[in-house]
């Protein structure tokens, strides 16, 4: 992944930045997909993140950190606000 590709996704899932980085909006997240050497890694539920030194920064939901080489991340994806929920039983 470029920078150009990260700040993309970053953008499309309307993460605002600070001081500290990127945050998404509250109930907001994105999932990135990494791989190296054969090995791969999905980081789901990122809700914070900033790019420093070809180093990808991120924190999950529930305060989990990864650092990532932004070389070895091959794409994101950005996931679906929650609905307004559905109520359990049949319909």
């Amino acid at each position: 992944m470029t920078e150009e590709h990260f700040t993309a996704l970053l953008t499309a899932a309307e993460a605002k930045k600070e001081e500290r980085g990127y945050s998404l909006p509250e109930g907001r997240s994105l999932t990135l997909y990494v791989a190296s050497n054969g090995a791969s890694l999905t980081v789901s539920r990122v809700q914070a993140a900033k790019l420093e030194k070809g180093l990808i920064h991120a924190q999950t939901i529930k305060g989990e950190r990864y650092l990532v080489a932004l070389e070895d991340c091959f794409g994101g994806s950005i996931d679906a606000p929650p609905s307004g929920g559905r109520k359990a039983g049949f319909l």
